[in-house]
């Protein structure tokens, strides 16, 4: 299989746990929280654990590593606190992949709290700047995730994702992850296979292909166009066996790492068996 397939892994003790996590459930493209995704801060990493980190990753079969940052950062935060805080936070995140050597920090835009989404996208690409002053030299690139639009989160529209790129002042250091759940909840058809190619060309001409780094392979549970980020099974939910099937035979994408974020016990065998079925879905 062409695809890189996994999903969101574990942590169990150290970072480098999940390597093993991922090397073990045969997955070659994996994301992971580099601390607890519901605190600001946590202790820096220690060095035998970033040291395990990349000697396992190098040893591995996994090809890429995706970070998911911590879901209290809101980079447009209308509180002057909190503002503070996520940059901070996110300063944080972006440090840890950098010594992990993980290329992406995948993150949510934000929520703009009432204040109005172009104040919003300016708070988010003024966020970025002010990180992004201070990590200079960095490899690891900051990956705006596109959203479902729930309450007055950012990032559902193509559009919003490209003017926060356009404010950013260093672009090279930016990229893009779609997760399926998000943009059909946010009213993008990719069910249908000619809607599903209109939407990748608005992609492609609006923030373009070669900024999409990463999939979020979910299926949603409510509707086209509802506004509200439900994850269900490969399958199971609105966007249906249709919709993926779209996706995994989409030569142009097919190097876009997919990775799932839908509901698993610790065993993880549900994302094995939704890896199973997007690789039923490939045309022989």
């Amino acid at each position: 299989m062409k695809h890189l397939l996994g999903a969101h892994v574990f942590v169990n003790g150290g970072v480098d746990s999940a390597i093993d996590g991922g090397e073990s459930l045969g997955f070659t493209a994996i994301q992971l929280f580099t601390k607890n995704n519901n605190r600001w801060f946590q202790k820096d990493l220690p060095e035998k654990e970033i040291i395990a980190f990349k000697e396992k990753k190098k040893n591995s079969n996994i090809k890429i590593v995706v970070s998911h940052d911590s879901y209290l950062i809101n980079l447009c935060a209308k509180d002057p606190e909190n503002l503070e805080k996520s940059r901070k936070s996110f300063l944080d995140e972006l440090n840890r992949c950098e010594l992990l050597e993980i290329p992406y920090l995948n993150f949510h835009p934000g929520s703009h709290g009432g204040q109005g989404e172009e104040d919003g996208i300016k708070l988010i690409a003024e966020s970025l700047n002010i990180v992004h002053s201070q990590t200079k030299g960095f490899k690891t690139m900051s990956m705006l995730e596109a959203t479902a639009g729930q309450g007055t989160a950012i990032g559902y529209r193509f559009e919003q994702l490209k003017k926060i790129i356009d404010l950013v002042d260093e672009k090279e250091r930016m990229s893009v992850c779609i997760d399926t759940a998000h943009i059909w909840a946010a009213g993008y058809d990719i069910k249908d296979p000619k809607n599903y190619k209109k939407v990748f060309k608005e992609f492609d001409e609006i923030i373009g292909l070669d900024l999409l780094k990463c999939f979020h392979v979910n299926d949603s549970k409510k509707e086209l166009g509802s506004r509200v980020d439900r994850h269900d099974h490969i399958g199971k939910g609105f966007i249906g066996l249709e919709g993926f099937a779209n996706l995994m035979n989409d030569k142009k994408l097919e190097k876009v790492p997919k990775i799932l974020e839908t509901p698993k016990g610790k065993d993880q065998k549900e994302d094995l068996e939704n890896i199973k079925v997007l690789g039923s879905l490939i045309k022989k």
